[in-house]
């Protein structure tokens, strides 16, 4: 399966974007799917995931109450809604798809890895 992430670009703090995550070659509505990030001079770090059927959304502490990640299944796309965003925010963000039904925080979980898109949040 191919992923190709976008939606990223240039916002102010406060602001808000919405990131779309959309599989080619062949479904993964039965596959859980993660937002990862990473900030220049900084390792990968997780986001969100969600489970196969939109259930169980987890995410990293930092985002919480700020990001909301879902998927719609019937157009093979996964979303990550970014709002109250801080300049700390700024990263690669890349959607990733497990190969199981649930995955959580750990990379090695995901099988699949979009290109990325850049969010870059200006104070």
């Amino acid at each position: 399966v191919q992923l190709q992430a976008s939606g990223g670009g240039f916002v102010q703090a406060g602001g808000s974007l919405r990131l779309s995550c959309a599989a080619s070659g062949r479904t993964f509505s039965n596959n859980a799917v993660g937002w990862f990030r990473q900030a220049p001079g900084k390792e990968r770090e997780f986001v969100a995931s969600i489970s196969w059927n939109g259930g169980l959304p987890s995410y990293t502490d930092s985002v919480k109450g700020r990001f909301t990640i879902s998927r719609d299944r019937a157009k093979n796309t996964v979303y990550l809604q970014m709002s109250s965003l801080k300049p700390e925010d700024t990263a690669v963000y890349y959607c990733a798809a497990a190969l199981s039904a649930f995955s959580g925080p750990d990379s090695a979980g995901y099988r699949y890895w979009g290109q990325g898109t850049l969010v870059t949040v200006s104070s």
